[in-house]
């Protein structure tokens, strides 16, 4: 049980935090609302209702994923770079098979246009 006590202490932490920054965010924030500070911030640009039935563009979306897909692959990467004489063939041979995973996907998404901005 002693071994979860630092997890336990942190944890604890954390919820402390979350709590004083909610109750000071309410205390010490504004109090005067408009429809001006009520409405979402799109970039500068007016937001504007979508009538029902429309679909809304998904390219945004899978740009994002791409982004993330992308920067897991530079998370996995840089520790692979640290101990790469540790690692020995075995970790040069699962890297490859990651990377070859990954470039097989971008593949995917390059030739199926999802790189393309119209």
């Amino acid at each position: 049980m002693g071994h979860y006590v630092p997890i336990l202490i942190l944890a604890a932490l954390a919820t402390v935090f979350a709590v004083f920054s909610i109750i000071a965010g309410a205390l010490a924030g504004p109090k005067r609302w408009n429809r001006a500070k009520l409405e979402s911030y799109e970039c500068g640009i007016e937001p504007t209702r979508q009538p029902a039935g429309i679909r809304f563009p998904v390219k945004y979306y899978l740009t994002a994923m791409l982004f993330i897909i992308f920067d897991i692959e530079i998370i996995f990467l840089y520790p692979w770079a640290v101990y790469f004489d540790k690692l020995g063939v075995f970790g040069l041979v699962e890297m490859v098979t990651f990377i070859a995973t990954v470039l097989v996907a971008y593949v995917y998404v390059w030739r199926r246009g999802g790189l393309e901005w119209d």
